[in-house]
């Protein structure tokens, strides 16, 4: 397996994780697709979005890949009156990760983090390891204290 800076970095934090492949294509890079190959309960497999909030300015929030982000809780946990999704353009740009490869670890800069708080129901959880076919297993809360993220209700 290629080694990405999101394993780099977890190493050299000292952070247990697990590293899982699976096979993907261009036209299904979905989170539900990945749970299903990696035999994983989809409540337990995270996406991450990127979106920009009116005060803050961009913002990370990991949430099930089956649920969709809510808006309005999303500007609740982040200090915003109002959230939008980043558009897709932007993303490589802001973050230096693809579509179907974004992690919460890792990013070019630091940006404020929430976890959907469903995270804290599992002793692991599974995010993008920083490119597609490629996850992370680790522990929801190292998780958080690693990228300083906030556990918050973040879907519909």
């Amino acid at each position: 397996m290629t080694r990405t800076n999101v394993m780099r970095l977890l190493d050299a934090a000292g952070i247990a994780y697990e590293t899982r492949e699976y096979p993907w294509q261009e036209d299904d890079l979905s989170g539900t697709h990945a749970a299903q190959e990696l035999g994983m309960p989809p409540e337990q497999v995270f996406k991450t979005l990127v979106a920009r909030g009116d005060k803050t300015g961009p913002l990370v929030f990991c949430i099930p890949v089956e649920e969709n982000l809510d808006l309005r809780k999303a500007a609740s946990a982040s200090g915003n009156k109002r959230v939008e999704m980043l558009p897709l353009r932007e993303l490589t740009a802001l973050t230096g990760y693809q579509r179907g490869g974004c992690s919460p670890i890792g990013m070019k800069k630091k940006f404020p983090t929430c976890i959907d708080e469903t995270a804290v129901l599992f002793d692991t959880i599974g995010v993008s390891a920083g490119m597609r076919g490629a996850q992370i297993l680790l522990n929801p809360q190292a998780l958080a204290d690693y990228i300083g993220a906030q556990f918050a209700e973040l879907t519909v």
